[in-house]
């Protein structure tokens, strides 16, 4: 169905329902996801998250500075992606963590280039760091990565199985959206991702699947076509 993807995977994910810290066991159902949706021949880039170590606008960096609050931020999601590349190496497939922040020790310095090049080469890239820059969520940097490595699509795995109308957690009334536009996500404001990322995606024509990774499998489900989660367009 498509021959490169983006995947976005939060922090709170890989914490598994823990909140803080890494899952071992289920970043290892993660990784085995990945490796089958490789095996189908397709492409892979994968941004994550920081949010089960660190969050730039969370209550414990409530008296920080902005700018540094966001740099652990940064910093955690690195933690992540070392993490994600050790499962999915010890499955057998080449993996390189790409850093926007420069960590020579740990990962590549991020280049668009030589991310292609990876990913032409059968490789599975994770970026790490966000954007780089304070003020930018790790879903804005997923939108600017999908963007940049011609993605066909973004695929945003969360804890719930699509966009509904309100937070299914929090109001039973809520009803879910099979398919909307990034207008109407802007329009309604809904809390999929920030507004930054929701713009650039909409401007630029990059659609977007949002499903849950609680169910074994989905991620393949959605690469292969199937019609779970919702689908964002422009």
């Amino acid at each position: 169905m498509y021959k490169r993807v983006l995947l976005k995977l939060s922090g709170e994910a890989l914490a598994a329902g823990r909140g803080f810290g890494i899952d071992a066991i289920f970043i290892h159902k993660v990784a085995a996801e990945i490796a089958a949706v490789h095996a189908l021949g397709c492409e892979i880039g994968i941004v994550v998250g920081g949010g089960n170590f660190f969050r730039g606008v969370a209550q414990q960096a409530i008296d920080m500075d902005r700018v540094a609050a966001d740099h652990m931020g940064m910093l955690s999601t690195v933690i992540n992606a070392i993490a994600l590349q050790d499962a999915i190496e010890k499955l057998g497939l080449f993996c390189r963590v790409m850093s926007a922040i420069e960590m020579h020790q740990v990962a590549e310095p991020y280049i668009r280039r030589r991310a292609m090049r990876h990913l032409e080469k059968g490789r599975i890239v994770i970026f790490a760091a966000g954007t780089g820059n304070p003020f930018f969520s790790t879903d804005t940097a997923a939108s600017l990565r999908a963007m940049e490595i011609k993605a066909d699509i973004l695929l945003k795995a969360t804890s719930v199985d699509g966009i509904y109308t309100a937070d299914p957690k929090l109001d039973p009334e809520a009803t879910k959206l099979p398919q909307i536009t990034y207008n109407d996500i802007m329009r309604l404001n809904l809390r999929v991702m920030d507004q930054t990322a929701v713009s650039l995606c909409r401007d630029n024509n990059m659609p977007m699947m949002v499903f849950s990774m609680r169910e074994q499998g989905n991620i393949v489900r959605v690469v292969s076509g199937e019609k779970i989660g919702s689908l964002v367009t422009a």
